[in-house]
Parts: C-alpha cells; sequence; structure tokens
C-alpha cells in the first residue's frame, strides 16, 4: 500500500498531542498534495480498531477545522474514556481545497469524490496501525461536508456502513449561499443526475447504509433539510431526523458531533 502514494508524510508520534496525526500524500486523484488529520485513540493495539470515520468539513475550512474549532477528538476521547462509545479512528481530510470549497465533487483535473472514497482510507491504514485490516467505515460532515456525506455515502452505498451529516446542503445549488464563485466549473458528473443526493438514496435503497442527519432551528438550511427528511419517508427509506436548538455556526457543530459519534459506535456493533 506505501506504493500507492508517490509520497507521505507522517508526524512524529514524539510531537504530537490529543492523539492528534498529521499526514500529507501526493494524490493522483487530486493531481497534488493532500492533506489528513488523523484522531488515533491512545492504547490501542495494533489492528485493533474496527471502525474508521471520515469526518468532512465545511466551505472556507480545511483538515484541521473539526479538530481545531470544534474539538471533536476531545468529545471522542471523552466519550472513549467513559465506555460510551467503542474506539474508532477519525479520518478528517482537507476537501481538495479547490476554491472556496470543492463540494467534494469530481472534476477534469482533480477528483475530490474518489480522494475522500478511495485515498483517505488509504492514508488511515498506513498512519493508524491501530485499524483492523479491514474496518466499517463510516462518513459525515457539516454543511458542505454534509452534502459530501450524504450523496458520497449514498453513491458507494456498498462501501459504507452508516453516513451522518449535520446542517446539510442538500443540494449543489445551495452553495452559493456560502461562496461567491462558480460551483460547477470544469464538473465531470451531470449535475441534474451525479449531483442529485437523492437520487443516489432511491436508487440505491436496496444497499443504502444506516442514514441519520440533524439541523438546527435556527439554521437557513433548515427548510431544505425537512424537505428531504419528507422526500425519504415518501421514499420509505429508513433514516433518522433530527432537530435542535441553533443555527448554522460551529457552537451548534460542537454540541452535535457527539450524536455522530455514538451512531457511529452503535453501527459498529447492531443490536441483534
Amino acid at each position: 500500500m506505501e506504493k500507492y502514494f508517490r509520497t507521505i508524510e507522517i508526524s512524529d508520534p514524539r510531537f504530537e498531542t490529543d492523539g492528534l496525526r498529521q499526514v500529507t500524500v501526493y494524490s493522483d486523484t487530486l493531481g497534488r498534495r493532500g492533506d489528513v488529520t488523523l484522531f488515533v485513540p491512545p492504547l490501542a493495539g495494533k489492528g485493533e480498531v474496527r471502525g474508521l470515520l471520515v469526518l468532512l468539513h465545511g466551505v472556507h475550512g480545511s483538515h484541521w477545522a473539526w479538530a481545531q474549532k470544534a474539538g471533536v477528538h476531545r468529545t471522542a476521547l471523552r466519550l472513549m474514556e467513559s465506555q460510551e462509545i467503542k474506539p474508532f479512528v477519525i479520518a478528517m481530510p482537507s476537501d481538495g481545497l479547490l476554491g472556496q470549497g470543492s463540494g467534494y465533487l469530481a472534476r477534469i483535473k482533480e477528483n475530490s469524490e474518489r480522494w475522500i472514497v478511495e485515498d483517505v482510507p488509504r492514508v488511515a491504514a498506513l498512519a493508524a496501525e491501530c485499524l483492523a485490516e479491514i474496518p466499517k467505515l463510516f462518513l459525515a460532515g457539516f454543511s458542505m461536508g454534509g452534502f459530501g456525506a450524504l450523496r458520497i455515502g449514498s453513491k458507494y452505498a456498498d462501501r459504507f456502513a452508516g453516513i451522518s451529516a449535520h446542517s446539510a446542503i442538500t443540494h449543489i445549488s445551495q452553495m452559493r449561499d456560502f461562496v461567491d464563485e462558480p460551483i460547477n466549473d470544469n464538473v465531470e458528473q451531470d449535475s441534474t443526475r451525479e449531483l442529485d443526493l437523492l437520487r443516489w438514496m432511491k436508487s440505491n435503497r436496496p444497499i443504502l447504509p444506516l442514514v441519520r442527519f440533524d439541523c438546527g432551528l435556527e439554521d437557513k438550511l433548515l427548510s431544505e433539510n425537512r424537505l428531504l427528511h419528507t422526500s425519504l419517508m415518501e421514499a420509505n427509506i429508513d433514516h433518522v431526523y433530527k432537530e435542535f436548538s441553533g443555527g448554522h455556526d460551529w457552537a451548534y457543530w460542537e454540541a452535535h458531533i457527539g450524536e455522530t459519534l455514538r451512531f457511529v459506535s452503535n453501527a459498529m456493533e447492531p443490536k441483534k
């Protein structure tokens, strides 16, 4: 697997803190280097951890955002130490860093979608020895990252055990509310089909992984999230949808990332 990436740089354990590990690889799918921040559960032995959560950020951000603006690693560690959740690795990748936000889409000269689906799990396998050889894979994110999680997780439904989203963009056109640049430039995919997350959920319904999403009652995307919830109910697609007090901001995502962490832990070993 080491030969898959042209180059890989992993942070020195002597200088790592709070279980955070930094990785930079040259990704052929991006056509340049890509960054991933990993949370590696402390004291986990080689091959002992059976879950990997890929956690996506929103517009304007990068791989460090979930850790340094929401402290997801500290929430995860607290829940693991109290045995409220099982240990799993969290991989927090950059989105490809195109413009103000890539949308996690496949473009002519770079493929942020394949970066997430193929490269990031390989990065985690190389940099976190505690991961099992074939861990259960989960995908989650907020805002643009929520769109990426719902769309990519549904499109590649056979690869994921669960999908979670907070304050999600539910259609790529909603990116216009957050960026001031064209959002479909050089996109390889047909925007009327490939970019429609509801279409992927419907077409892959028989193999769709577990799905959950939530939104704040003061969030500008509340009506869109409610519409997705209604559409999924009408299509008889199993899912969990919740609403909480709060807006489209880091205070909300920090407060509710625990919902995703518990979701992942429960899905690692479904109740009989």
